[in-house]
């Protein structure tokens, strides 16, 4: 492979894994505690930042794979490295596709009441603790990720 492909792996790794402990253990708490009387503003901006880092996922995920399989070959199917991006990927595409637009629904449906005064408060605050144990793993596996990085 060539060195740029393996700068491109580098960065895509660190954008995808920088950006996920940014936004989901720094930007998204100070939204909510600089914005206490406004959750509804503090969590439509943190959704936002969220379904961008979901988009930054699903493009390195996919090129770190296909990089890998390119500078390994087929014994890019017995490192961890491989296993844990393409978890990495899942689980993203899961909370994007899956878990997302059930949230978003919820938010729709109490719509023009706060979704944690309404109805579907219950619903809302177990998909977002789903969504909150996903994006918890892709984190933990994105440690994975960047100390086998170091080792390959």
């Amino acid at each position: 492979m060539s060195r740029f492909g393996d700068l491109l792996a580098a960065v895509m790794l660190t954008a995808w894994v920088g950006g996920l402990w940014a936004i989901g253990y720094l930007a998204a708490p100070v939204l909510f505690w600089k914005l206490p009387g406004d959750t509804r503003l503090a969590g439509n901006l943190a959704g936002t930042m969220f379904s961008i880092m979901s988009w930054v996922g699903i493009v390195s995920g996919f090129y770190l794979l296909i990089h890998r399989l390119a500078r390994f070959g087929a014994s890019a199917l017995r490192q961890l490295f491989f296993w844990t991006t393409l978890c990495m990927l899942l689980l993203t595409l899961g909370g994007y596709f899956g878990i997302q637009p059930v949230i978003e629904s919820l938010k729709a449906q109490a719509f023009p009441r706060e979704v944690m005064q309404s109805a579907f408060s219950v619903r809302f605050a177990r998909w977002h603790g789903i969504a909150s144990i996903v994006y918890l793993i892709e984190s933990l596996l994105g440690l994975v990720l960047v100390v086998r990085a170091r080792q390959s």
